[in-house]
């Protein structure tokens, strides 16, 4: 190594402090900035102040109505997360950004237990929390906290987190505790309850072995995942009439993108393929130009940019080492990306990300964890230097055009 790239590699840690600190800027001015009557959680959340399940008006385009009556389609938790906002300011209420900033916070704090819990040695563990915090979606939904699919992936991430740390440190209860709230923000999140009960695991014990304690592990992971399931589905009977409708065929979208697909394809079809496939996989970051001779910048993109190109730091998840953990870790990454394949929205809207990725993004983590300590190379700081970079370019376009 010579002087020169010794210097070059010292400054990447101040850089990247650089940035964090702009960025966490841009979301303390959105806290301050932030109006309420935006976030349809806090509609929920009155609802259940005043001891009803349905809402009085809709905020966004995911509401449905059911026998004369209006619904927010989502899961209840974001609402119930909501309530003290509400009980303070009613259902117009605001403050969802410095909750969402709280989860983020919250959910580095836990990451950073996680990473040190498997091994993970300074600076390495700095540069995967930047990457977590700053060159990932979750600094998106984080600024945009007061609507309410941001939000809830806000809270689902966090939680998400918990369930993680509390299974590698062996505390099932609380483990399915925590992933019955993400389950109850975010449903993708049921699929990580086999996988927790991995992480309960001693990495070096048989899989089939001790099957008395594995069934004990289940069953107190499992009794608080079963209720949550339980509440969802009674949720659901209380408001479509059915357990397994969650009100999303009796959305009236207004004209556009999503009611043309939905009419046309329905909610999911292999005809999304494509597009949420080059989506996922190819999209550049594109600003867009409109006017005369396209000159005037207009705005990005509001399907986002490809998972690699936004945050190419998960190209380190090539030199994951095969274990137990990441091996299950792999396959349920696989399995959100391929299913949300075929859904008929990629996340739309989104800048500069595909906010699908946090569902599956703790998941990998946990890859990352194990990869980065194999392969050490200044070009991991680097691409995530160029995420955090992108996501500060979003941001003050964004500004701009607004």
């Amino acid at each position: 190594m010579t002087p020169s790239s010794s210097l070059r590699e010292r400054l990447l840690l101040p850089a990247g402090v650089l940035i964090a600190g702009l960025l966490l800027a841009a979301l303390v001015y959105a806290a301050l900035t932030e109006v309420g009557g935006k976030n349809s959680a806090a509609l929920v959340a009155d609802a259940f102040l005043n001891g009803r399940l349905w809402v009085e008006t809709c905020f966004d385009l995911d509401c449905a109505s059911f026998n004369g009556r209006t619904y927010v389609v989502f899961p209840p938790f974001p609402g119930f997360a909501a309530m003290p906002l509400a009980a303070i300011g009613g259902a117009s209420t605001f403050g969802f950004i410095p909750l969402t900033i709280l989860c983020f916070l919250l959910s580095l704090l836990i990451w950073i237990r996680v990473f040190r819990l498997l091994g993970v040695r300074y600076p390495a563990w700095i540069w995967l929390i930047m990457a977590v915090g700053f060159s990932s979606p979750l600094l998106f939904v984080t600024i945009r906290g007061d609507g309410i699919w941001f939000f809830a992936q806000s809270i689902g991430f966090l939680m998400t987190s918990l369930a993680i740390h509390e299974a590698l440190a062996g505390r099932l209860v609380s483990a399915g505790v925590a992933i019955s709230c993400a389950f109850l923000s975010r449903q993708m999140s049921i699929f990580y309850v086999p996988l927790l009960l991995i992480f309960s695991l001693r990495t070096e014990a048989p899989l089939l072995s001790a099957m008395p304690d594995k069934i004990n592990r289940t069953i107190k992971l499992g009794i608080p995942v079963v209720a949550a399931i339980g509440i969802y589905l009674l949720y659901n009977q209380a408001r479509f009439g059915s357990p397994f409708d969650s009100g999303y065929a009796y959305i009236d979208y207004p004209p556009g993108i999503l009611k043309e697909r939905l009419a046309t394809h329905g909610l999911w079809s292999l005809s999304y393929l494509p597009f949420n496939l080059y989506h996922a996989l190819v999209q550049g970051f594109h600003a867009r130009f409109e006017g005369p001779g396209n000159m005037e910048l207009v705005g990005i993109d509001r399907f986002g940019t490809a998972f690699l190109v936004a945050s190419p730091w998960l190209a380190m998840l090539f030199f994951t080492p095969i274990n137990r953990r990441t091996v299950f870790s792999g396959l349920l990454v696989a399995g959100l990306i391929t299913v949300m394949l075929f859904y008929h929205s990629n996340g739309y809207t989104q800048y500069n990300v595909q906010r699908y990725m946090l569902d599956w993004l703790p998941a990998a983590l946990v890859m990352l964890a194990y990869a980065i300590q194999r392969q050490k190379s200044p070009l991991f700081p680097l691409t995530v230097l160029w995420g955090m970079g992108l996501n500060a370019i979003t941001i003050a376009t964004m500004a701009v055009v607004h």
